[in-house]
């Protein structure tokens, strides 16, 4: 499968020369999934040109320290990128900012939250689990980083899992397709060790970063979430590609 993976965002400048990019963490907690995995890079953030939705075969949106709401001209680039891959049917998943902007490109709302930050380990209720979703279960350990939400969830959108801090943890879309996730499915517990460690006291208070940083002790469940979206991939492209070979076929009928 070849994915193009739409960077967004990168580590703080502390702590990016000890760690990956967001998409080399991505790729690397997919692959163990994903048969014949290749990653195609499309750096937003550098100004890169957004490829057509029609060359694309699954697309993945990295989270970003950006808010949905910032008036980059690469947001509104974006959001018109996921709407027109949705009508396309490319499958596509967002983590962090991609879920929230997902989820603004689709009809809904996303801004910062009255809850405030969320950060360390958060635990989630799964509502449902899905026919791709191999080893589910009903509560989902992710680490976040994050003061936006989706506040209101599109129409099209169905809740996968959610928590009282985070109604609409992780949203799955039918019309796409689409899946996405608030939190961060390809940080270990060190990564968000540092992340939180490089912003305490000037983005969020001691008090909250020494709460998240207790909280990093427990497991998480990053590669329980690479599964699922390994297999969300290989189910939207086995219906797209049953759809193309039942209209190649219509096709030769009427000719």
């Amino acid at each position: 499968m070849q994915l193009t993976i739409f960077e967004t965002g990168r580590p703080p400048e502390p702590i990016r020369g000890s760690f990956p990019s967001y998409p080399a963490m991505l790729e690397t907690l997919l692959a163990p999934h994903i048969p014949d995995l290749t990653c195609q890079v499309v750096h937003v953030l550098d100004g890169q040109e957004l490829p057509e939705p029609g060359s694309v075969e699954a697309a993945l949106i990295t989270g970003s320290p950006a808010g949905v709401y910032d008036d980059f001209y690469w947001i509104s680039d974006l959001k018109d990128w996921i709407q027109r891959a949705g009508a396309s049917q490319v499958p596509q998943v967002g983590i962090c900012f991609g879920h929230q902007l997902m989820a603004e490109a689709f009809g809904g709302r996303a801004h910062k939250a009255p809850q405030g930050w969320g950060l360390g380990r958060h635990t989630y209720h799964v509502e449902k689990a899905e026919p791709w979703m191999v080893g589910s279960k009903q509560r989902l350990h992710l680490a976040v980083s994050h003061q936006d939400q989706v506040l209101e969830a599109p129409a099209n959108a169905r809740v996968l899992a959610k928590s009282d801090f985070t109604p609409y943890a992780a949203l799955v879309y039918d019309h796409a397709p689409a899946l996405s996730f608030q939190g961060h499915p390809e940080f270990c517990s060190s990564f968000a060790d540092a992340l939180i460690r490089s912003r305490r006291g000037t983005r969020f208070s001691e008090d909250l970063a020494d709460i998240a940083l207790a909280s990093l002790e427990a497991p998480l469940d990053g590669e329980l979430v690479a599964a699922w979206v390994a297999g969300f991939y290989a189910h939207a492209l086995s219906i797209t590609h049953a759809s193309s070979f039942k209209g190649a076929n219509l096709g030769r009928a009427a000719a």
